[in-house]
């Protein structure tokens, strides 16, 4: 926004989202919110009684999958919806660049202003195609988020999930790039391999679309292998999940039965 009223050009309408979530930090950031938001997961009801002598655990369990998947994509699509707002007026729906991010991408202006638009994106997909894969990996990541939470307050008892679900994003931050680099007081140039470890292990760096193979890094993952990665992890958490159904112990007004 800073860029666009300085030099009085516009954005393509989705570009805000795309340069707003194309850095590790601020996909981070915008998933803390699902701490608070499944905090108290598995969400129980006064009727909740009433539906499991209607049904089996395991169908009462789906439903709280559900429930978590509808919540995490409503999030994500306010999000998307709101960067756009931001910028909408100079903004534009046509499915090209704008000139906004082909100043920050082939100038030092987006180095200095810490905004994640790079040349490779630019050339290689167009802005919506981009949009797309942006939005479903940052989906995915969250989802994994709150799969965790949700094992983990299965397991541990209500809140407990949220100590896990900041474990999983403490993991991912001190496996940034960046991050892990100054605590081992190494150049950028003696962690390449490294880095490229991350890539494949960190659920965050695997949400980053920049982080990825776009035609210049063979070693780094591609799109594909991060929607297996995350769906790999949301299998095996909903196994756990299942498995814990069955000793789970359901409390109402403070009675166990």
């Amino acid at each position: 926004m800073v860029v666009m009223e300085t030099y009085d050009t516009p954005v393509q309408a989705i570009e805000p989202f795309i340069w707003t979530f194309g850095d590790g930090i601020a996909v981070l950031s915008s998933s803390l919110l699902l701490l608070l938001m499944f905090s108290d997961l598995p969400k129980m009801t006064p009727i909740t009684p009433y539906q499991l002598t209607r049904t089996t655990k395991r169908k009462w369990l789906l439903g709280q999958f559900i429930y978590v998947i509808l919540v995490t994509v409503l999030y994500t699509v306010l999000m998307l919806l709101f960067t756009a707002v931001l910028c909408m007026k100079k903004s534009y729906p046509g499915n090209l660049w704008s000139e906004t991010a082909a100043m920050l991408g082939y100038s030092e202006l987006g180095k200095n202003l810490q905004v994640p638009s790079t040349v490779r994106v630019m050339e290689s997909i167009s802005p919506y195609g981009c949009m797309l894969q942006v939005f479903f990996l940052l989906f995915c990541y969250s989802l994994t988020l709150s799969f965790v939470i949700l094992v983990g307050n299965l397991y541990k008892g209500k809140t407990k999930g949220m100590i896990f679900g900041l474990l999983y994003s403490v993991f991912g931050f001190l496996l940034d790039p960046k991050v892990l680099a100054a605590i081992l007081h190494k150049e950028k140039y003696e962690m390449y391999q490294v880095n490229v470890l991350i890539c494949w292990i960190s659920p965050l760096n695997q949400a980053v679309y920049g982080k990825h193979n776009l035609g210049y890094d063979p070693l780094l993952p591609k799109i594909p292998h991060s929607y297996m990665f995350f769906l790999g992890i949301l299998v095996l958490l909903a196994v756990f999940a299942i498995n814990r159904m069955k000793k789970y112990t359901f409390e109402f007004l403070g009675e166990k039965t």
